[in-house]
C-alpha cells in the first residue's frame, strides 16, 4: 500500500546499550541524546524500551555517549520516568536548571544525533522542535540526524520476525489467488444468473478470509474497479462502493500480519480485467510498471549482492527512470515503497526521492515494499512485491505478477 495502514506502535524490546554504543562509535558520533515531553519522540520510547504509556508532563532528557556512562536528566515531579535505564541522574525545576543540566550532562560531547532531519527531509524521524535544537547548538554542540541509527535499532528484523513475514505472505498471496476465482465464481454462477457484486462485498469476503488464517490488520483492504483504481487511497464502504461488473478493470491492495507481537507485516498490490483481454493501453501500462519494479528490485540485489551501501533514493531512482522514459512521470505521484516492520510503514528507510529524498541506507535484515504505479484518469495500476534483505543477498518474498489477471 501506498501510505496509511495499521500501526499498532512498536513492538517494545529493552534497550541494548552495547551496540547503541558500538553504533555511535562506528559512525564518528560523540553520543545520542534522548529527549520527550507529552510522547512526542515515540522512537525514543521504542529504543529505550520505555513504556509508551507512561505519564509524561515533564522533559526529559538521555543522553548515551559513545564511550562511558549514559546520563539521565529530569524533573524533580517525574524524577522516577527514567530509572529503568542505566546511568548517573540529574534533576531539575527550574529552566535555568534544564539548560545547566544539559550543559552539564553533554559534558564534552560535540556532535550529537537526536531525532532530527536537516530541512525535515525526512520527516519520519523529525520529533526534535527547532527551540531544542536552538538551545543545543547554543551550547556549542553540532546536531546530527540520528536517522540511520533509528533504522539499525528499530528496522532490523530478528530470525524470528522475519518467519512472521513468510507466514503472512503465505496466507496472503493464497487469499488473494482465490479472491480472482471468487469473482469469477459469483459473475458467472453456474445457475446462469450472476449475483450483484461491489467493491465492498469483496472487501468483506478478503477481510473474512484474512480472520480465518489468524491475520491482523487496520484498514482496508482495498478493491477497487476502473477510474477508482487510479485513486492510490481509494478505501471503498457499504455506502460508497462502485459495482464489479463484466469488462471492469480491477486493482486489490492487501495487508495484514500474523497477530503476535513483533510479527511483520505482508503487503502487496495486484491488478486485473473483468471477462476481456486487456486494451492495448491497459497492457502498455502494466507492462511499464511492472518493469519499472522490476528495475527497483534489480538494482536492490545488485547492490547487496556486491555488498555495496544502498539509499533508499536510489532504488526510487530506477523504478521511476522506466516511468518517466515511457512518458508516464506525471502519473507516479508517490514513492516507489515503504519500510515494513510490525508496522505497515515502519521506520527504516523508504524507496523514496519524490515526497522525500530519502539518504538512509536500506540496511541488511530489513523489509520493505516495491510498489511502483501509473495512475490516468481513466484506471491506474499499481504492483507491489515485497522485499528482504540480508548480508550479500535481497530478495523477493512472495509471488511477482508478470501480466494482468483475467477473471
Amino acid at each position: 500500500m501506498p501510505d496509511a495502514g495499521f500501526s499498532p506502535g512498536r513492538y517494545h524490546v529493552p534497550m541494548n546499550l552495547d551496540a547503541i554504543q558500538t553504533a555511535l562509535r562506528e559512525a564518528s558520533l560523540d553520543g545520542w541524546l534522548f529527549y520527550d515531553h507529552h510522547h512526542r519522540d515515540p522512537i525514543a520510547a521504542g529504543i529505550l524500551g520505555l513504556d509508551p504509556q507512561a505519564h509524561i508532563t515533564r522533559r526529559w532528557y538521555y543522553f548515551i555517549p559513545a564511550e562511558g556512562e549514559p546520563r539521565k536528566l529530569v524533573h524533580r515531579i517525574e524524577q522516577g520516568r527514567l530509572d529503568t535505564l542505566p546511568g548517573g541522574k540529574a534533576q531539575y525545576s527550574s529552566w535555568q536548571e534544564l539548560h545547566a543540566g544539559l550543559r552539564e550532562m553533554l559534558g564534552s560531547a560535540r556532535t550529537v544525533a537526536m531525532q532530527y532531519s536537516p530541512n525535515n527531509d525526512i520527516m519520519y524521524v523529525s520529533m526534535v522542535d527547532a527551540g531544542t535544537v536552538e538551545l543545543l547548538r547554543g551550547l556549542g554542540k553540532q546536531i546530527v540526524s540520528s536517522a540511520d541509527l533509528v533504522s539499525q535499532f528499530q528496522a532490523v528484523l530478528s530470525e524470528e520476525q522475519m518467519a512472521t513475514h513468510a507466514v503472512a505472505q503465505q496466507a496472503i498471496d493464497a487469499i488473494v489467488a482465490e479472491a480472482w476465482l471468487e469473482m469469477g465464481r459469483r459473475l458467472r454462477p453456474a445457475s446462469g444468473r450472476p449475483a450483484t457484486l461491489t467493491e465492498f462485498d469483496m472487501v468483506q469476503w478478503l477481510g473474512e478470509a484474512m480472520r480465518r488464517e489468524g491475520l491482523v490488520w487496520q484498514n482496508g483492504p482495498d478493491v477497487s474497479v476502473n477510474a477508482n483504481t487510479s485513486d492510490s487511497h481509494y478505501e471503498p464502504t457499504a455506502e460508497r462502493c462502485s459495482p464489479i461488473r463484466e469488462g471492469d478493470f480491477l486493482l486489490i491492495d492487501i495487508w495484514g500480519r500474523v497477530n503476535q507481537p513483533g510479527s511483520v507485516y505482508y503487503d502487496i498490490t495486484w491488478t486485473g480485467v473483468v471477462g476481456r483481454e486487456p486494451s492495448a493501453r491497459e497492457q502498455l501500462v502494466f507492462s511499464t510498471v511492472r518493469d519499472a519494479r522490476d528495475a527497483a528490485i534489480s538494482a536492490v540485489q545488485t547492490a547487496f549482492a556486491a555488498n555495496r551501501s544502498l539509499c533508499g533514493y536510489e532504488a526510487d531512482d530506477a523504478a521511476r527512470a522506466v516511468i518517466r522514459d515511457a512518458g508516464f512521470g506525471e502519473y507516479f505521484t508517490h514513492r516507489t515503497g515503504h519500510n515494513i516492520t510490525e508496522e505497515i510503514h515502519g521506520p527504516g528507510a523508504h524507496l523514496d526521492n519524490l515526497e522525500t529524498h530519502d539518504a538512509r541506507l536500506l540496511l541488511p535484515n530489513t523489509c520493505f515494499s516495491v510498489e511502483p504505479g501509473i495512475y490516468l484518469q481513466e484506471f491506474g495500476v499499481r504492483s507491489e512485491i515485497d522485499m528482504m534483505t540480508a548480508p550479500g543477498k535481497a530478495w523477493v518474498t512472495g509471488r511477482m505478477q508478470r501480466e494482468l489477471v483475467r477473471i
